[in-house]
């Protein structure tokens, strides 16, 4: 088994789960697989950063074994409770016994209450170091990024930072950096990554940048816990998630429905005619044949919403209710929207979608469009005229 070293004395001992497709108990879908990457620093006092998801724990120690026998690991730091991530620790812990554990007063807590085990556990708290030897280590708490046990730890003497969920991505490839990997692909898994797991976090998120910042400290490589390692261009995720934290957007909409019959799908289309022809990039998505993760991650960046469903039972349909729950959980900022669909003999989606986007924050900048049965010529027209309105609003 080749070794892979990102540092001097630091190696990369995770996992690559190449057929993983869902994760979150199915919110989220991995196309691309994911990685789970734990890491070994060795110094005076051995130290491994995180662990894996339980199934990979053989490889895990697989990798350690490669480079140095585990039951010399002194310390184990638990930046995230999370199973995707410790996991492995009650296999590593039977073959390094003796191992300190190191992480927040959280996650002392989370830990307790998922494997119950009596480690030798020590709480740490931001500005706390740890000698290892020609290296420190240095803790910086980051509750509710993205879970309140949350935690980063750098080593200033190379410029190392390593974040646990902070800047990954759901990316399994046979490469390791950022300078080796497809750069469109990379941004996409980031932004779905941010979109779908981090976005109701934005304003936690962008706090702790900030302080991060006014500690002045010196990083020239971003190692997170799921995808590749950055170390080309680490302010590339960090400027991406600045301005995925404040919200910024483009001149862009997003185009959801739900159609009974194909009376709403029709609309639909037309709508996003109309958005195109005035210039404004748009993305449609059926989202009962959709990829929700996807749909939100096109989300992120698209300053507005366009939302459509039939009625039944006098209220929109299940699907696209499904995913505006999930929507309102992602609380977007700074966003406008508009709401259509059609009906038989008693109307009651349109308003309900309004409601629903009213509710989560973001604002309904034009009257719904609501048409009985199938649209007929005329009021094809004033879909598209609906559109065109809409992206004239933007």
């Amino acid at each position: 088994m080749a070794k892979l070293e990102i540092k001097k004395d630091i190696f990369w001992v995770g996992a690559v789960d190449w057929n993983v497709r869902t994760f979150h108990g199915h919110t989220y879908s991995t196309k691309r697989g994911t990685t789970y990457n734990a890491y070994l620093i060795l110094d005076d006092k051995v130290t491994l950063v995180d662990t894996v998801h339980p199934p990979f724990a053989g490889e895990l120690i697989g990798k350690i074994k490669e480079i140095i026998p585990p039951e010399k690991i002194d310390y184990i730091i638990v930046n995230h409770v999370e199973v995707d991530h410790s996991g492995a620790l009650p296999a590593m812990l039977k073959v390094c016994p003796r191992a300190k554990l190191f992480g927040t007063a959280k996650c002392k807590e989370g830990l307790y209450r998922h494997y119950y085990g009596d480690w030798d556990f020590q709480i740490v708290k931001t500005g706390d170091k740890l000698p290892i030897g020609k290296r420190t280590l240095n803790f910086i708490e980051a509750p509710m990024i993205h879970w309140p046990d949350s935690m980063f730890t750098h080593c200033p003497q190379e410029k190392l930072l390593l974040p646990n969920d902070a800047f990954g991505q759901h990316y399994a490839t046979s490469e390791r950096f950022d300078d080796e990997t497809d750069q469109c692909a990379l941004m996409d898994e980031a932004a779905k990554y941010y979109g779908n797991i981090l976005w109701p976090l934005s304003a936690v998120i962008l706090r702790k940048i900030e302080e991060v910042q006014k500690m002045n400290i010196a990083i020239d490589m971003i190692a997170p816990s799921h995808g590749i390692i950055w170390r080309r261009d680490p302010m590339k995720i960090i400027n991406a998630y600045l301005g995925w934290t404040k919200n910024e957007t483009k001149r862009k909409a997003v185009v959801v429905y739900e159609t009974m019959w194909g009376a709403t799908e029709k609309m639909a289309r037309k709508i996003v005619e109309g958005i195109t022809d005035s210039g404004v990039a748009v993305k449609l998505f059926d989202i009962t044949t959709s990829d929700r993760t996807e749909v939100i991650k096109e989300m992120l960046d698209a300053k507005g919403f366009v939302i459509g469903s039939s009625t039944h039972d006098n209220d929109m349909l299940t699907t696209i209710a499904g995913f505006l729950e999930f929507l309102k959980g992602l609380a977007p900022k700074n966003r406008v929207a508009a709401t259509f669909g059609s009906y038989g003999w008693a109307g009651g989606a349109v308003k309900s979608v309004e409601n629903v986007l009213k509710e989560t924050g973001i604002e309904v900048i034009q009257p719904g469009l609501s048409v009985k049965y199938v649209p007929d010529e005329n009021e094809i027209k004033r879909c598209y005229e609906f559109g065109r309105d809409f992206a004239g609003k933007l």
